[in-house]
């Protein structure tokens, strides 16, 4: 991959995560601006990068895949009484610039183009945080704008029949390791238990790390949470999980996303004490 402009994020003075702004990358793959890799404070990876067994997930991003029936998530569509489908639907987001640029963050303009017209433009803040000398945290927010003269909506497989498939929107593909990561809320554990609730932080812990997820807005902690770990270790929180989420011709849809990003094992109660830290700042 050929990649230009790169900004790298650092906590303390050590880089904790790149960021790709124009990733070349075969339309399949809804080619967008991701944040990899991601580590913690010591070094530990926790992202991947179109692994084997998802080749369009790109570490931290935003992903949606069905914009007006365009995919920026990339990969296979699904289709409503047909199920997966290769369709050529693709879309991109594309980098137009840096409002502003320093080493622990940066605002971003993007365009969201499909078949040769931009649906949506795209404000995306970044900021990276020291919190102890263990842990950091990620601060994610990004605000879609209809530019579209039309009505638009957001959907996901969930709104086209798929049962538990709402993801779409903020997405973190973690490292697929040899044993299966633990996730957990305040008073859950496990897929099953975590998978499309709403919480108001959820934790996925690996070996060695631990990410604490939280919406940091009224609006973001409505969002249920898109949970994998049995099969490949990823979260997400859903813009569109029971039914499309419309935006009229010049709204804006913001979602606002912390994640701490650790060192070792955390418990329910180190946890919640870093997250609500990490969303108070």
């Amino acid at each position: 991959m050929i990649t230009h402009d790169t900004p790298v994020l650092r906590v303390a003075g050590r880089p904790v995560a790149r960021y790709v702004t124009r990733p070349e990358l075969p339309a399949r793959l809804a080619p967008r601006p991701y944040l990899h890799p991601v580590t913690t404070l010591s070094g530990t990876a926790v992202t991947e990068l179109s692994p084997a067994d998802h080749t369009h997930h790109l570490g931290v991003g935003v992903a949606v895949p069905d914009v007006e029936g365009h995919n920026f998530w990339g990969g296979r569509t699904y289709v409503r009484d047909q199920g997966p489908t290769e369709l050529d639907n693709h879309g991109a987001q594309r980098h137009s610039g840096f409002q502003l640029r320093d080493p622990d963050g940066f605002v971003e303009e993007l365009r969201w183009v499909a078949s040769g017209a931009e649906l949506l433009r795209e404000r995306r803040t970044v900021a990276a945080t020291e919190l102890t000398d263990t842990a950091w945290a990620l601060d994610f927010t990004f605000s879609l704008t209809n530019v579209t003269p039309d009505a638009l909506s957001i959907g996901s497989p969930a709104t086209n029949g798929r049962p538990g498939a709402a993801y779409g929107g903020f997405f973190w593909r973690a490292r697929k390791e040899a044993e299966t990561p633990r996730v957990f809320t305040a008073d859950r554990e496990g897929e099953p238990a975590v998978h499309g609730t709403r919480a108001d932080w959820l934790a996925l812990a690996g070996t060695g790390w631990t990410l604490v997820f939280a919406g940091a807005t009224d609006l973001s902690r409505r969002d249920p949470w898109f949970v994998r770990t049995a099969e490949y270790p990823g979260v997400g929180a859903s813009l569109a999980s029971d039914e499309r989420l419309p935006i009229p011709p010049g709204d804006t849809v913001v979602r606002r996303v912390v994640t701490v990003v650790a060192d070792g094992g955390l418990d329910r109660g180190e946890a919640a004490v870093l997250v609500r830290k990490a969303v108070s700042q």
